[in-house]
């Protein structure tokens, strides 16, 4: 035990040293840097990319990049540049953002996202998780559990390793699936999305409508207490008061000329 001792203070001193804050003001234990996550963002897009069918259709692909692009111009300035935007043929309604600037965006989404504003709710909630640095999060937890001391390693490997960054960065072992967030980590980038996509020049109000969509989709959604997602009921009601914040960002720039003329 004793030996133990200087071990653990290390460990203790570690994370208190690697303390951070969200965008919203919560504390964070980020034990990987934006480098380590970035490599293994890019790594896990290339995957992908082999594995899934990748949607060609020129107009498709012109909308999307539209609006992800519009969203990243707004970001701050070591966030901006070049992100790689790829169309997933896939069923599912999802859309997710890696570290490494990637963003992924399957068919199913046009399910629910009706409009532009629709799917840069989407987008911008996907690209809140990058910046709010939530898979960093999650893998540094996984760490401190004793279960994702090896990442490192398998940054470029193979085999069950490679799984694992997969499904902590957020992509399930078949790749189609995208795991969810914790809740605190899903409302904080809807807080985060809002604000993104207001500031594109989206209107935020479509926030309200894709959720209204997504519930009319979902069927027979599990108690919130049951589940790692907010509710859609909660979710739209904290849209919604997001919208104080929102809402002048929009308008200030709509008075700057920015509204993104994205069709599909």
């Amino acid at each position: 035990m004793t030996k133990l001792k200087p071990v653990l203070a290390i460990v203790l001193a570690g994370l208190l040293a690697s303390c951070a804050e969200s965008p919203t003001g919560r504390r964070q234990v980020l034990l990987f840097s934006d480098g380590e996550m970035s490599q293994m963002g890019g790594t896990a897009f290339e995957e992908m990319k082999k594995k899934m069918t990748i949607n060609r259709d020129g107009a498709t692909n012109k909308y999307v990049s539209c609006i992800a692009d519009a969203i990243t111009a707004s970001l701050p300035a070591e966030w901006r540049g070049s992100w790689e935007v790829v169309v997933f043929e896939e069923k599912s309604a999802n859309a997710f953002a890696l570290p490494g600037k990637k963003i992924g965006v399957h068919t199913g989404i046009f399910q629910v996202a009706k409009n532009a504003d629709q799917l840069a709710t989407v987008i911008g909630h996907e690209v809140g998780h990058v910046l709010a640095h939530h898979s960093a999060e999650r893998m540094s937890v996984q760490s401190v559990a004793g279960t994702g001391s090896q990442l490192i390693g398998v940054l470029l490997g193979e085999g069950a390793g490679k799984e694992t960054v997969m499904g902590l960065l957020g992509l399930g072992t078949q790749y189609g699936l995208v795991l969810p967030y914790g809740r605190a980590q899903e409302s904080e980038a809807d807080i985060v999305g809002l604000d993104l996509m207001a500031k594109s020049g989206f209107n935020p109000q479509a926030s309200v409508a894709l959720w209204q969509n997504m519930s009319a989709v979902s069927g027979g959604q599990p108690p919130e207490f049951m589940s790692t997602h907010p509710s859609h009921t909660s979710r739209i009601k904290d849209l919604q008061k997001q919208m104080v914040t929102a809402t002048p960002l929009y308008e200030k720039a709509k008075a700057n000329g920015i509204r993104p003329a994205c069709k599909r």
